[in-house]
């Protein structure tokens, strides 16, 4: 018996292949996203924190000749679950709050490896009764660290999922006392540390999470009704891990920032320093964009407080952004002090490559000089992918029939656009204060005109579309350039002539006058 294929209308096959190239496109760019690497990491992280969860320390088990390493199967079956829940809470907790994490390895690697060596550290704990406020230890060092790395709420939030983890190291059941005391400690912590901006800061969090670690172990030791030397000895213990923990973190800050590629406020502070050896070689090398980094400085630093951004970050970021300048500081207006401008002698495709090439110069010296991650940043990004419009226009005016037409994408920088607010907001205080400069009388009206202008430009150009700055922000971020930049160009009243002062002469008559002999 003979069947007749089927007849498929043209339409309904091109329909077909444009679903099945669909199907494909999204299946290659899931493989290719970092989601692959993110899962085997989380499962590889499951399978871990299931073993040590596993190992039995109940009772001094694992002294014993006889000893049994891992608990019952049953039981590891229903603590796999758990951690499975826990994990995969934890997981959507990140791709909500800190999606940035999932999309480099290197951080989501740090993270697990962090909460895998605190279980650890739990779990050794956990093999004497008097060991088992380590685990208060542990989520206080978690809360510190992820407060430093990423900020307040996301440090809560994923300590909350470790706590609930620590609390099953440490025996069969999660016993809400330690959950509780671990909880106030890493809340403290969370609250109370915002920046590091001195030595002592880390030491005095951590006597404040003392308190509230003592106090609260103290108080559920009585509802349990324990003696006074029970609840002396366990609210002391817990309160003398967590002072411990501050010194130890104090310690190891150096390492937490290389390992999380952050720069704490304290690090911030030095690298601020003008005595920094790239600091005082800009400097010397380029004055004048020593002294418009300055400037930047102070703009951005204002506009990013007024946003609830990092003020200092934005400040320092704007010293080093423009540090690729001192390979060729002559070709740089800022730079000439007023000699013959080197472009004259150039094509515009040649003075395009020099401006475009003092960003991957900084890059360089950013990178010979050890600068931190978060500080290269500024220098990759803030001029994004903009339009060297200058050079633009003079090669569009130079070119002649017999020349290709000058594409916009030759005179771009190659970017990236700003990932952050303060990329965004050093794009921008660099950007007007350039503009403010070709101007010869600025007054307040004038300021706010560029400022807005020159946002509204970079808005359209799609240079704030990779950093999450919302338009209410921008707005107050103009208002406050406008406010520094009208501060800094403020006017003078001139000082009154004394009666016997001779009027000055023409500059042209003082130069045509006769020059003094030797005398």
């Amino acid at each position: 018996m003979f069947f007749k294929k089927k007849k498929i209308s043209a339409r309904r096959q091109h329909v077909r292949d444009n679903i099945s190239a669909e199907k494909f496109t999204r299946l290659s760019g899931f493989i290719n996203s970092p989601f692959p690497t993110a899962l085997f990491i989380l499962t590889l992280f499951i399978i871990l924190v299931i073993a040590i969860l596993a190992l039995d320390t109940s009772d001094g088990q694992v002294f014993r000749p006889d000893a049994k390493f891992f608990k019952p199967y049953r039981e590891v079956i229903a603590l796999g679950t758990v951690v499975i829940l826990v994990c995969l809470g934890a997981a959507i907790y990140i791709n909500h709050y800190q999606n940035r994490i999932i999309s480099r390895p290197t951080r989501l690697t740090a993270l697990a490896g962090l909460f895998l060596i605190l279980l650890v550290i739990t779990k050794i704990g956990s093999l004497a009764p008097e060991w088992i406020f380590l685990a208060t230890g542990s989520a206080v060092i978690s809360a510190i660290i992820l407060t430093i790395a990423y900020n307040q709420r996301f440090a809560i939030g994923i300590t909350l999922f470790y706590c609930i983890l620590a609390s099953f190291a440490v025996g069969k059941i999660a016993t809400v006392e330690l959950f509780l005391t671990m909880m106030a400690g890493v809340v403290t912590c969370c609250f109370s540390l915002r920046e590091i901006r001195t030595r002592m800061k880390i030491i005095e969090v951590t006597t404040m999470a003392c308190v509230a670690v003592g106090i609260t172990a103290a108080a559920l030791g009585a509802i349990q009704g324990r003696d006074m030397r029970q609840i002396s000895y366990s609210s002391g213990a817990a309160a003398a891990i967590t002072i411990a923990v501050g010194l130890v973190i104090q310690g190891f800050l150096p390492i937490i920032e290389k390992v999380f590629g952050i720069a704490t406020s304290m690090t911030l502070m030095d690298y601020s320093d003008a005595n920094q050896p790239l600091l005082r070689k800009l400097a010397m090398e380029a004055p004048g964009t020593f002294s418009h980094s300055l400037f930047i400085g102070a703009i951005a630093e204002a506009a990013a407080e007024a946003i609830g951004a990092n003020g200092l970050l934005a400040r320092v970021g704007a010293y080093y952004h423009d540090i690729g300048k001192m390979n060729k500081p002559a070709y740089f207006v800022e730079n000439q002090m007023g000699s013959a401008s080197r472009h004259e002698q150039l094509s515009p495709a040649m003075s395009q490559l020099i401006i475009v090439g003092h960003v991957k110069d900084g890059v360089e010296i950013a990178r010979e000089y050890a600068l931190p991650t978060v500080l290269r940043q500024f220098i990759e990004t803030h001029h994004g992918t903009t339009l060297v419009e200058y050079f633009y226009h003079e090669a569009v005016k130079k070119q002649d029939d017999k020349q290709s037409h000058v594409s916009e994408s030759e005179f771009r920088y190659t970017g990236p656009k700003p990932r952050t607010k303060e990329a965004a907001i050093i794009m921008l205080s660099d950007a007007v204060e350039s503009a403010s400069r070709t101007l010869t009388e600025l007054t307040p009206t004038k300021i706010e005109a560029i400022v807005h202008n020159m946002a509204m430009r970079r808005l359209q150009d799609g240079q704030f579309d990779e950093c999450d700055l919302t338009l209410r922000e921008l707005s107050r971020i103009e208002k406050s350039i406008s406010i520094t930049l009208a501060a800094h160009h403020h006017g003078r009243v001139a000082y009154p002539k004394a009666p016997d002062e001779p009027d000055e002469k023409d500059p042209l008559q003082k130069n045509n006058s006769p020059k003094p002999g030797p005398q």
